[in-house]
């Protein structure tokens, strides 16, 4: 009977295996992000160089204030970010000369100033991509590869933007600030100094850019004393003059498509 009760009874399931337990990855230094030669660096570029200045040495304890330096890098960039924009490369003179256009056309606020900053940032990008490229097959990518040190890349940098700047800078006014600074005349950019490069960059793009604006004014302040004698010969000096030659002033400068001549002229103007 028992043996009868044991082959009928029904046989109990295996247990089923216990999950394998998910461990989780481990957190490594990010890759540096793949950069074909002639490209302009990105932010993952930027972000990269960061994280390899940052990080600890071989052979050194990891920091507890990696993080904090790292966001503080970061900031104090960003920070400085304006400044090297409108001193070290070609936006002053592209937003003075847009900013002469609109008040050449007496159009008072249009275009808006964030639209005349945004087409100045980009046309800025626009121009300053052959530097910029530059920079990044000789300074960053060479870092992010453990071929030169922190300060070396720095220095290939400055050396890239020193070049570009030296290039549109007039040479009396690179004589002028050399003679100020009284260090021994140079034989190249490379060894004129950037607290002398930046202020003769600097003052030369602001002659250059009023120049510009100077000329671009020309055509305009015709209209407007046209406008003016006739208003005058009829008798009408009640109006302002302002009134008239606006519409004039904005289908001249629409039908000899002046915003296509303007970038144009601004983005050959640079070496």
């Amino acid at each position: 009977m028992a043996a009868g009760n044991c082959s009928g009874a029904e046989s109990l399931p295996a247990p089923a295996a216990a999950p394998a337990p998910i461990v989780p990855p481990t957190a490594g230094p990010s890759p540096a992000p793949a950069s074909r030669p002639g490209a302009i660096p990105q932010i993952g570029d930027l972000l990269a160089v960061v994280d390899k200045a940052t990080a600890p040495k071989a052979g050194e304890p990891a920091s507890d204030y990696s993080a904090p330096v790292k966001l503080a890098i970061v900031f104090t960039g960003l920070a400085l970010l304006p400044a090297a924009l409108v001193m070290m490369t070609s936006f002053t003179r592209i937003v003075i000369v847009l900013s002469f256009v609109r008040r050449a056309l007496t159009t008072q606020n249009i275009p808006p100033t964030i639209a005349i900053i945004g087409l100045a940032l980009f046309l800025t990008l626009f121009t300053m991509a052959p530097t910029f490229s530059k920079i990044g097959d000789e300074a960053v990518q060479p870092y992010l590869g453990d071929q030169v040190g922190f300060q070396a890349a720095c220095d290939r940098g400055i050396d890239c933007l020193k070049e570009f700047m030296v290039r549109q800078t007039r040479q009396s006014d690179l004589a002028f600030f050399v003679g100020l600074a009284k260090v021994p005349a140079p034989k190249a950019a490379a060894d004129i100094p950037a607290h002398v490069a930046i202020p003769a960059f600097a003052v030369s793009e602001f002659r250059t850019s009023f120049e510009m604006g100077c000329l671009l004014f020309i055509p305009f302040l015709l209209i407007d004393l046209v406008t003016s004698g006739i208003l005058l010969s009829a008798g009408m000096m009640m109006l302002p003059p302002s009134i008239i030659s606006l519409p004039f002033k904005i289908i001249l400068f629409v039908l000899v498509d002046g915003w296509r001549l303007l970038a144009q002229s601004l983005v050959t103007s640079f070496n």
